[in-house]
């Protein structure tokens, strides 16, 4: 099976740009569905966006639409998100999770990384 490990996050202020990266090894990348989640602290985790295996299409949740940008690289067997104009309610640890495309509309994934951090300061 596939292995993912999220970097990019840190410690920015508001207005400040990220791309997060999650790269995998093992498994044949480009057969894979990406999505990315997110868990604010006290809360729980949540679906940011989503991309199809070959990069098919794409979907967002609506928080996310406008500022997050998701891409893949199967060349590189890298999934991205890209976070513009970060607001303190981003703060959070953002997951990179791989799937069926079925795990696009149901949102069960069931290999996960173990996230990277994501602080954003006022």
């Amino acid at each position: 099976q596939v292995q993912l490990v999220e970097s990019g996050g840190g410690l920015v202020q508001a207005g400040d740009s990220l791309r997060l990266s999650c790269a995998a090894s093992g498994g044949t990348f480009s057969n894979y569905a990406l999505g990315w989640f997110r868990q604010a602290p006290g809360k729980e985790r949540e679906f940011a966006g989503g991309i199809g295996a070959r990069g098919r299409y794409i979907r967002y949740a609506g928080f996310a639409k406008g500022r997050f940008t998701i891409s893949r690289d199967d060349d590189k067997n890298t999934v991205y998100l890209q976070i513009n104009s970060l607001k303190p309610e981003d703060t959070a640890v953002y997951y990179c999770a791989a799937g069926s495309e079925a795990s696009l509309t149901t949102y069960r994934f069931v290999i996960w990384g173990q996230g990277t951090q994501v602080t954003v300061s006022s």
